[in-house]
């Protein structure tokens, strides 16, 4: 440790889904972590020893830490000037317009900037829109405050962060030498290989990254229309098709394709680029569109008007209580305008986060027909006389609707 600090590291807005993994591994490899949150519920459930959200494996790594005396959880922004390592979990959020505003995380920091110390070394962590490192080093320098910047984006799957913070290569990246040894040696204690790149470079990385994913998950999309609307069974054809054959091997099924990221952060690439970004924007308009042509094709089959609609999943991915993006609230929108009453349940989502689900038994009970909307394992061995829509194939039988 740095003598002229108490911590390591604080994280600053460190208790959410990509903050609190990263102060947890990094406490357990034998950093003294601070977690700095504006959300006094969530430092409290750090404090006691338990996750505000699901994350596999996560919590017994916390209980290890707080009882060494390695992280504590902190509402207090003076805890910044405390550290030599200031990880900033703050992403660049999109407005109505779907355009990024890149001042959002210099504003975030003009909160706790009256903290940062000269000798800190401040780490962007989250995506950003190209050019925000240039932004905040130019904003600690206006403060006279003596301190690198890196920028060194977060890399994990939601649900395997405490396995992929120790395995995935690590991207560093700072405009100086003395930055980037630092930022290096501190994720090296976590994984084996680092990845050096320019900042700018590191910022369009971590948005192809992102983006990438999202058009393959729109190819996808488009071709289970093309197949259904013909009276095929795309993921037969996609079985076949990726059979022994590695050119072909990464093709996903289809199902809805959201989450925090990959849309945001299309977005951000599509204005980046003057909005020229025409193959984001199509699959934009594929992957945002599956819910609303999935409504459109039971409407052929099913007088929706006289029916109950039971959504099954309402987080955005399988296994997670993430609600946040979720296409599933997009498809329970359409279809209140379609259907004469639509209900939804989760296994994963609290009554605090979503006090208007119902339980599985309910739904079944009480709707015409189902929607599997997220596949959740718990929906895999599904036994019910009703007709449900499976996009994602759970329940093994076709992906027509």
């Amino acid at each position: 440790m740095n003598s002229a600090f108490s911590n390591d590291v604080v994280v600053i807005g460190g208790g959410g889904h990509v903050g609190l993994p990263l102060a947890i591994a990094l406490a357990d490899r034998g950093s003294k972590v601070v977690v700095y949150d504006i959300s006094a519920s969530a430092v409290d459930i750090i404090n006691s020893g338990r996750m505000p959200f699901s994350e596999p494996g996560a919590e017994p790594v916390l209980r290890r830490a707080l009882d060494a005396g390695m992280l504590t959880a902190s509402t207090d922004p003076s805890v910044v000037a405390t550290a030599a390592n200031v990880i900033v979990v703050i992403g660049t959020p999109v407005d109505e317009h779907l355009n990024p505003d890149p001042t959002a995380i210099p504003e975030a920091l003009a909160s706790c900037s009256r903290y940062f110390r000269d000798g800190q070394l401040l780490i962007l962590r989250s995506t950003v829109y190209p050019g925000v490192t240039a932004l905040v080093e130019k904003m600690v320098a206006d403060l006279g405050v003596q301190a690198d910047v890196a920028f060194c984006p977060e890399r994990i799957a939601e649900h395997k962060a405490m396995e992929e913070l120790y395995t995935l290569p690590q991207i560093v990246s700072s405009r100086s030498e003395d930055g980037r040894r630092r930022a290096a040696a501190l994720f090296g204690t976590l994984t084996d290989e680092i990845v050096h790149l320019e900042p700018e470079e590191a910022e369009l990385a971590k948005l192809f990254t992102n983006t990438w994913r999202y058009i393959k998950f729109a190819a996808a999309n488009q071709f289970y229309m093309m197949a259904n609307d013909r009276g095929l069974d795309f993921e037969k054809i996609r079985k076949g098709l990726t059979h022994n054959y590695p050119r072909a091997k990464d093709l996903p099924g289809p199902g809805f394709a959201a989450g925090p990221c990959l849309f945001k952060d299309t977005m951000q690439l599509a204005a980046f680029s003057d909005n020229t970004f025409n193959l984001g924007h199509s699959a934009m308009l594929v992957n945002e569109g599956l819910p609303l042509y999935l409504v459109s094709r039971l409407e052929k089959s099913y007088d929706l008007a006289d029916m109950t609609v039971g959504i099954l999943g309402m987080s955005f991915k399988a296994g997670s209580d993430d609600i946040r993006s979720s296409l599933s609230y997009k498809l329970r929108r359409v279809l209140k305008f379609k259907a004469k009453a639509v209900i939804g349940t989760d296994p994963h989502v609290s009554e605090e986060i979503d006090d208007t689900l119902l339980p599985l038994d309910a739904v079944l009970q009480k709707a015409d027909l189902l929607i599997i909307a997220t596949p959740h394992e718990e929906y895999r061995n599904l036994e019910t006389s009703l007709p449900v829509a499976d996009v994602w194939n759970l329940l093994g039988d076709g992906v027509r609707v």
